[in-house]
């Protein structure tokens, strides 16, 4: 945790270093006073859990898409929320949500918790998160036609995954499941750049680990966004985003280790609003 206020510390330093630049200065077509996304989202997804029990078996390591026969590939949707407080000052809200299930019969045994599923039982399974975040960006340079900043945030993550026999299967448990609610706090760059006065890209790259308590976790996040102002106050996009994570926690005598990474393309709009202290 020392780090994390360490890097803050510093984030602030840097960024206070460059407020004598004035907001009436022009800015790339895509910095607005606020924009709202909406995109369509299919990713690709790689899910590893392991869950066991203090004192008793260690839990097995599952592949989701292997041993439980979910699909990679999903598809679902993301919201974006963006304040631009100032010329260079931003804050940033986002929402991701994604729910799979599947049946399949075990090829092999399978130790979830304190259950156990031998070969050839009929297993229901569910994997059910979302995604909070929230980041402040600075731009350190700013130009008429980009900008580039740092920024520090925090991707809150609520997993709840279960396991549950289907059907009568001699010598299976009836069920179990297993979640968690974690906040990762991140660190990182963003940027745009305009090619012309409709078109532009965007990226945002965060990553940081670190441990807290009796969790530990890391986290690599990013996105790359190609967009077109179709009218005054309407955008389309079109990109590619990603996040990986590793969580290991221990709670209530329950030990778990969660690994999920997720990446695909992206298509959305952007709703533009608001009125600027900055000229484009």
């Amino acid at each position: 945790m020392k780090s994390v206020i360490v890097l803050a510390a510093l984030f602030f330093t840097v960024s206070a270093g460059f407020t004598q630049s004035k907001d009436s200065l022009i800015a790339p077509w895509f910095v607005e006073k606020f924009k709202l996304s909406i995109g369509f989202f299919n990713p690709i997804n790689n899910t590893k859990i392991q869950v066991g029990v203090n004192g008793a078996a260690e839990g097995t390591h599952i592949d989701f898409e292997k041993d439980l026969g979910m699909n990679a590939s999903i598809a679902t949707f993301l919201a974006n929320f963006q304040w631009r407080i100032s010329r260079r000052s931003r804050v940033s809200l986002g929402y991701f949500d994604m729910r799979r299930s599947a049946t399949k019969t075990l090829d092999r045994e399978i130790v979830f918790k304190d259950q156990t599923y031998p070969v050839k039982a009929s297993v229901n399974s569910q994997f059910n998160t979302a995604i909070y975040q929230i980041s402040y960006g600075y731009a350190i340079i700013e130009k008429p036609k980009f900008e580039l900043g740092l920024l520090i945030g925090t991707h809150t993550v609520y997993a709840k995954t279960s396991l549950s026999v289907n059907g009568a299967t001699a010598g299976a448990s009836a069920g179990s499941n297993y979640g968690f609610s974690v906040p990762l706090p991140d660190l990182g760059i963003w940027g745009g750049y305009a090619f012309s006065d409709r078109l532009a890209v965007n990226l945002d790259f965060d990553y940081l680990a670190l441990t807290i308590d009796n969790i530990d976790g890391r986290i690599l996040a990013y996105n790359f966004l190609v967009s077109y102002k179709l009218l005054r106050q309407l955008n389309v996009s079109l990109g590619y985003t990603g996040l990986n994570f590793q969580v290991s926690t221990t709670k209530q005598n329950v030990n778990g280790e969660f690994r999920w990474g997720y990446n695909g393309p992206t298509a959305g709009a952007t709703f533009v609003f608001g009125k600027r202290s900055w000229k484009h």
